[in-house]
């Protein structure tokens, strides 16, 4: 039996990256897994290819910035399985810029994918997850964390991923014990937030000299969503290869 059997996730930006990599993961193990995202057509096309290799897999189209349709996607969910075990707060956007090209565009965007996206997904399903006795994986980045300070331009980036972090302590303190929340940081990993793909401008950037690739991440997230971690709950779990020790 897998460590996922009968359980219900749903990922947020589950159909690409980290996401794909978690998506794949809590699938071979058993889970039904609902993937949350706003490509339509790539949706499409990754759940007639997972279902292909025999992984119960849905994709459900959401906009996971926009309340209203959040609260579709809620309903979908309720519909369709009636319960949620797994919450995955996946979705996320990078910008970057100096203080000077900081815009309202890009400063709004980021937050609302990374930050509100989260407070929507949680107002919507913390009453299923409280049923269901389930929990919430917050994937967010070390560029959130207090001690870790790299680069000159991730201002709205890393503020972002730190108020996540945050959320999740929140989280984790008010809905215990009913629903364990935890937070995932993981280092430099290959996936389609880079737009520059030359990712040997990378090397040594961590103690293991080469970036991750979402398996890895996804092999710490199914842990962290699993009975195995049954006394895990507040923490901020880093997998970055040692890079925050540079």
């Amino acid at each position: 039996m897998g460590r996922l059997e009968n359980k219900i996730a749903l990922i947020t930006g589950g159909t690409s990256g980290i996401g794909l990599g978690c998506t794949e993961r809590f699938a071979e193990e058993g889970a039904t897994v609902i993937m949350a995202s706003r490509g339509t057509e790539r949706g499409k096309a990754v759940e007639k290819e997972l279902q292909s290799q025999g992984y119960c897999v849905v994709f459900f189209p959401c906009d996971v910035t926009d309340r209203a349709s959040v609260e579709r996607l809620k309903s979908r969910v309720e519909e369709q399985f009636g319960r949620l075990d797994i919450l995955m707060n996946n979705a996320g956007v990078l910008r970057t810029g100096s203080l000077e090209e900081i815009t309202d565009e890009d400063w709004d965007l980021t937050y609302n994918t990374n930050l509100k996206s989260m407070l929507y997904l949680c107002q919507n399903f913390i009453g299923m997850l409280k049923d269901s006795h389930g929990n919430i994986l917050n994937n967010t980045s070390i560029n959130g964390l207090h001690h870790y300070i790299k680069g000159k331009r991730s201002y709205m980036y890393a503020t972002s991923k730190a108020a996540a972090i945050q959320f999740t302590n929140y989280l984790a303190k008010n809905y215990a014990p009913d629903v364990r929340v935890n937070c995932l940081c993981p280092g430099m990993t290959v996936t389609n937030l880079f737009t520059n793909r030359d990712f040997s401008r990378f090397k040594g950037c961590n103690l293991l000299d080469r970036m991750a690739n979402p398996r890895e991440i996804a092999n710490v997230a199914l842990f962290l969503v699993s009975d195995e971690a049954s006394f895990v709950t507040g923490s901020v779990v880093v997998a970055d290869g040692g890079e925050t020790l540079l």
